[in-house]
């Protein structure tokens, strides 16, 4: 019986041993283990567009998201390539494998970006690195709206473009500023067949 007792005792100090081991093991992953509010969940990724005009999605398909997909065959750590090809545009999007350096993905990639471009038809457009972006990239939406009436859309895209895009791209860590909405002040040179004949 003094011998059971002893065995159940010596049992419940191991055990009372091992759960303190275990609190403490906790205690100190818990505290080294890295915690962000926002995890970033995408994937590392480069994208490359190419425009293009007057080309449909089977010709945008042929002669240029093919010789790019292509050239960006083989590189290292690549995943996956997926492209759309829509018309005048060609999007191709090159997945690297998790924990790739995104810097290191854009450079592997603009090293193959000429090769590619050689491959392209002379005037079906040259293939560009898209900016770097994730699926938390986009951390703004702003909204210019006049309450007096006197400007058009026109206006405000002006000022969008030319007054607020730049100041905020030069703070850090701003990528890209993109504007939407509104109207592009154009000039156009519509020509006369007609005198353009007599003349």
């Amino acid at each position: 019986m003094i011998n059971l007792m002893h065995r159940l005792a010596g049992g419940r100090l191991l055990a009372a041993i091992a759960a303190l081991a275990l609190s403490i093991g906790g205690l100190f992953a818990f505290r080294s283990l890295p915690v962000d509010a926002f995890p970033d969940p995408s994937p590392s990724l480069v994208q490359v567009f190419t425009e293009t005009e007057g080309l449909s999605p089977e010709e945008v398909e042929r002669y240029v998201t093919y010789p790019i997909e292509t050239a960006m065959s083989g590189l290292p750590k690549v995943e996956e390539i997926r492209s759309t090809s829509n018309f005048g545009l060609s999007v191709i999007n090159i997945y690297f494998e998790d924990g790739t350096d995104v810097y290191f993905a854009r450079q592997v990639v603009g090293e193959r970006l000429g090769e590619a471009g050689e491959a392209i038809p002379e005037g079906f457009g040259t293939p560009k690195m898209g900016p770097i972006s994730t699926g938390l990239g986009i951390i703004m939406y702003y909204r210019l709206v006049d309450e007096t009436g006197e400007r058009s859309l026109v206006e405000l895209r002006e000022i969008a473009d030319w007054m607020i895009k730049y100041p905020l791209q030069s703070v850090e860590g701003v990528t890209e500023v993109l504007s939407l909405g509104g109207f592009e002040k154009q000039y156009q040179v519509r020509l006369d067949p007609d005198q353009l004949t007599s003349y």
